[in-house]
């Protein structure tokens, strides 16, 4: 039963701050910033908010470094929109998941495009 309170508590966090960076959040180092995933722990207390964001790795720093300076707003505002006995402790994290997929369907198309040449057609051996 905690685990599905902790889902659905993430899930709402999720949709709380991907509200917030669109609408209430000046902060000039926070671009276009993307929530892919919140992982809340048992009891709540921290939240590991999963991110993506437009950019080379410098730009991505200092996405960083944007939304961890907003951590106190973002928690302000979070205690005011959910209904909860404590806000949990955010930390952001950048989500490499999407590179790594793409790194392998890349790599996929890759061996699949070379491997149909290599192959050759089998009439043109006859």
């Amino acid at each position: 039963m905690e685990f599905q309170r902790s889902h659905r508590v993430g899930e709402q966090i999720q949709k709380e701050i991907s509200a917030l960076l669109v609408k209430g959040l000046k902060d000039p180092r926070v671009g276009f910033v993307t929530i892919t995933a919140v992982e809340v722990s048992g009891d709540l207390r921290h939240a590991r908010i999963y991110f993506t964001a437009l950019g080379e790795e410098k730009v991505r720093q200092e996405t960083l470094r944007g939304l961890t300076s907003a951590i106190p707003f973002l928690r302000r505002e979070l205690g005011k929109r959910l209904r909860l006995r404590l806000v949990p402790e955010l930390t952001f994290q950048f989500d490499t998941s999407l590179e790594y997929g793409n790194r392998i369907e890349s790599l996929l198309r890759d061996l699949n495009s070379g491997g149909d040449d290599a192959q050759g057609d089998p009439e043109d051996d006859q």
